[in-house]
């Protein structure tokens, strides 16, 4: 229940700040918490669109697509990550996504 109205909360947040990076990123994570993966793909593509310096949209994106066995769209959104975080510097990001892309080949080798 708290969930959704967190989910609420930032939906009226989001009209008022229709280009807010992390507020979109923020509704991505909520429905991805709520079972709404499909819901939260939009929302993190929306971020990226935002803040396309903010990698960790393309993370959970990636992560998201996987739970879906999405698995070639995963590695699409994880290389696109990795081209973003490496562009801005973002060792963490860079880190993260380069375990989750060698978690992906595991998967498809």
């Amino acid at each position: 229940m708290a969930s959704e109205i967190r989910r609420q909360k930032l939906l009226e947040l989001v009209a008022l700040e229709p280009n807010d990076a992390f507020l979109l990123y923020s509704l991505g994570q909520e429905c991805a918490g709520l079972g709404a993966p499909e819901e939260a793909l939009v929302w993190y593509d929306k971020a990226a669109l935002a803040d396309p310096n903010d990698c960790y949209s393309f993370y959970h994106k990636a992560k998201t697509l996987l739970d879906l066995n999405r698995t070639p769209e995963a590695s699409t959104t994880v290389a696109l990550g990795i081209v973003r975080a490496r562009a801005t510097g973002d060792t963490k990001a860079f880190s993260e996504l380069c375990t989750l892309r060698d978690e992906l080949e595991d998967l498809t080798n």
